[in-house]
């Protein structure tokens, strides 16, 4: 245009064009902050650090007894060693027991003599048969959670709270694996761990189905919730009927609390949802595997 006067041009410094760049390839999910496999496998690196600055070593539990040595061989407990007491009366329980550990292999089996045997057990009738359970490898919460992502599914995880009952535990980890929940969590104290009896009446799913252990289950409530699941926890005074919960369907944690007591108040003030389940028999409420197994079935139902 007439009169306008050329000169030096203000420009972006070339911001822009930098702006326009690419900003390399997308990083793997463990090294994209705040992602749920990042936390899981920093977890892991914690975990496997702690054990390496114990040792590596946990607490092995002893089954002694020879029915119940056969029973916990014979429904797959986990076991690294059989001592059978020297000279001992050869019954067909013992033989079984050393057949047992034969057939499975990676079992030690060890003569030793009673006064060995006495001192390992503290002086329980042991009846001449001990097997040595290894201490269980718990994974952490956010492990199962990223597990579930990885095959893109949505996560179906059971907590439970203030159960103590290993029976119970065993229970509702053989009812995850039935209807293809992604694992149990339990809290760290004052709660049942995967002894040999919990291993026992899940009758063997234990082996495949993870059980992760919280230091504070509250904390790892709000970590799912982070992650985009919904926490709904099962109590006899819940604002909703199980049939009437639309959240089954997607990323699910299903918390349950102890027979007598129920969920603790912080457990059951972090969940989003508490859900009761109608029983027109009349009985005031359901034991922790019978209510987890209840619950799973209908979300399983609903994912079709």
């Amino acid at each position: 245009m007439p009169g306008k006067k050329k000169g030096p041009q203000i420009g972006s410094g070339g911001n822009r064009r930098r702006g326009l760049e690419g900003k390399g390839p997308t990083p793997p999910a463990e090294m994209r902050k705040g992602h749920a496999k990042q936390r899981a496998a920093q977890a892991r690196a914690r975990r496997t650090q702690s054990r390496q600055q114990r040792g590596g070593k946990g607490t092995s539990e002893l089954v002694v007894g020879r029915n119940s040595v056969v029973e916990a061989l014979r429904e797959g407990v986990p076991a690294n060693a059989l001592y059978v007491q020297q000279f001992i009366d050869n019954d067909e329980r013992v033989r079984e027991a050393v057949r047992f550990a034969g057939e499975r292999g990676g079992i030690r089996l060890v003569e030793a003599p009673r006064p060995e045997l006495d001192r390992m057990t503290n002086g329980l009738n042991h009846q001449g048969l001990v097997l040595q359970v290894p201490p269980y490898e718990y994974a952490h919460p956010e492990e199962l959670a990223a597990a579930a992502f990885d095959r893109g599914e949505d996560p179906l995880i059971v907590a439970l709270d203030g159960v103590t009952d290993p029976r119970n535990l065993g229970a509702v980890v053989r009812s995850v694996s039935a209807f293809g929940g992604h694992g149990v969590v339990v809290p760290e104290r004052r709660a049942a761990g995967m002894s040999a009896g919990a291993w026992k009446t899940s009758a063997g799913t234990a082996a495949r189905t993870p059980v992760a252990r919280a230091t504070n289950l509250t904390r790892a409530l709000e970590g799912y919730q982070k992650a985009g699941l919904m926490v709904v926890g099962l109590a006899a005074d819940g604002e909703v009927e199980l049939g009437d919960t639309a959240a089954l369907d997607g990323p699910l944690v299903v918390v349950v609390g102890s027979e007598g007591k129920g969920l603790s108040r912080l457990v059951g003030e972090t969940c989003d949802l508490r859900v009761r389940i109608p029983m027109p028999g009349g009985a005031e409420s359901l034991n922790a595997g019978v209510a987890a197994g209840v619950v799973l079935y209908e979300a399983a139902r609903r994912r079709g």
